[in-house]
């Protein structure tokens, strides 16, 4: 069993900056890849960004490219999500998962006002 708890969402200005957590529990966060999802009020749940195993490797929507990070600390089965330059159109409940599975957190609020 694998819980994930995000945190640092919050309300900040278009421009502004947030870093998103996503804390696993149990010893298995360092065989997964992991992902960060976020769903606006109304649309349906979409894709952010994903990281591999080790961190090697890490993918982006295209709304994000060039304003979000991706990072992980496999010793503190930690996953990261650095938001820059943050627009109206970025507010959602922002949620972590490990890839290919059914664990989920419960999500955080970001919202970035105009």
């Amino acid at each position: 069993q694998v819980q994930l708890v995000e945190s640092g969402g919050g309300l900040v200005q278009a421009g502004g900056s947030l870093r998103l957590s996503c804390a696993a529990s149990g010893r298995t966060f360092g065989i997964y890849a992991m992902e960060w999802h976020r769903q606006a009020a109304g649309k349906e749940r979409e894709f952010v960004a994903a990281i591999s195993r080790i961190g090697g490797s890490t993918r982006y929507a295209d709304s994000v490219k060039g304003r979000f990070t991706i990072s992980r600390d496999n010793a503190k089965n930690t996953v990261y999500l650095e938001m820059n330059n943050l627009k109206p159109e970025d507010t959602a409940i922002y949620y972590c998962r490990l890839s290919g599975s059914v664990y989920w957190g419960q999500g955080t609020q970001v919202t970035a006002s105009s």
